[in-house]
């Protein structure tokens, strides 16, 4: 099956193609919302988060605080690093199993939502890299308007990604997200076509 490696920087607008993808029929593997999942209360992801954090990274109801933990990994490569090293591994297996439940399904092609697709090693799951791009201004002011952050904070998280070009270099497909929403979703519509072709052509022959 065809499957497409979706990303882009913070505050791109991956999640909204996702959204629209899915609207046509296509099977989406987030792995933004599994990476929330494993550190869920009772997760082995979250004891072992705590073990190597504290428990100050946790709210008083046990939850995750993730902007408390977000504070400290943006702060600190190391930290970062260490966090992805715990977590990336159990995103990754979930990730796995959820994409081979929907392929059951028969979708016309698989989407993974990776936000460091080009970090990892996820990239050689794709097929296709597809890379969500949006002036790192706009991205900025995306991000401090989303997550009610300031601007220093904002431009740390984005230094703390593979900066743009790098992304664009990975890209097979580039959708520019600098305009409205109307824009982004031609552009999408017109993506989806390109891509019901490639897995036409990608699928065996029927005998």
């Amino acid at each position: 099956m065809l499957t497409i490696g979706l990303t882009g920087g913070i505050a791109s607008g991956k999640s909204a193609v996702a959204d629209m993808l899915a609207a046509f029929g296509v099977a989406v593997i987030d792995t933004d919302i599994i990476a929330r999942e494993v550190v869920a209360p009772g997760e082995p992801g979250l004891q072992q988060v705590v073990d190597n954090f504290g428990d100050a990274i946790l709210q008083p109801d046990g939850r995750l605080d993730r902007g408390k933990l977000r504070s400290q990994i943006f702060a600190d490569p190391d930290k970062r690093r260490q966090l992805e090293a715990i977590l990336h591994p159990l995103i990754r297996q979930r990730a796995l199993l959820a994409a081979e439940i929907a392929t059951r399904q028969n979708p016309p092609y698989l989407v993974f939502v990776v936000p460091l697709l080009v970090e990892t090693d996820f990239a050689r799951l794709a097929d296709r890299v597809l890379v969500v791009d949006a002036d790192p201004t706009l991205q900025t002011q995306r991000l401090m308007q989303r997550d009610a952050t300031g601007e220093d904070e904002a431009t740390r998280i984005i230094a703390n990604q593979a900066d743009r070009d790098t992304r664009l270099q990975a890209a097979d497909d580039v959708l520019e997200n600098d305009g409205s929403l109307a824009d982004l979703s031609d552009a999408v519509a017109a993506l989806h076509a390109r891509y019901l072709q490639l897995a036409a052509n990608q699928s065996p022959a029927t005998p």
